[in-house]
């Protein structure tokens, strides 16, 4: 499976395409399970890269883990999760809350 992910280009945040827009969060990131729905969301990151939304777009693999799209690889989890050296932080700080 593969999902969609960029750095919006307002502030740089990590981001996933989910429901039809960009979500700070890639627990519910809309998954393409074959080629022609990986094609239709290429095409949605060419147009939002297009149109000055966001940048380093990029499918990448996951998984969904108890009902909750995770990311593969370990690249791909910190930059779901935030910065390692601090949990008080980031995105898995807001979690926390």
């Amino acid at each position: 499976m593969k999902i969609l992910t960029a750095n919006r280009l307002s502030d740089g945040i990590a981001v996933w395409y989910a429901d039809g827009g960009w979500a700070e969060t890639v627990d519910h990131a809309d998954l393409a399970h074959d080629k022609a729905a990986e094609d239709r969301l290429e095409a949605i990151g060419t147009k939002a890269y297009a149109d000055n939304e966001v940048v380093d777009v990029n499918l990448i693999d996951a998984d969904v883990v108890d009902g909750i799209v995770e990311p593969v690889r370990l690249r791909e989890k910190i930059r779901a999760a935030g910065p390692t050296i601090r949990n008080d932080l980031g995105k898995q700080a807001a979690r926390a809350a």
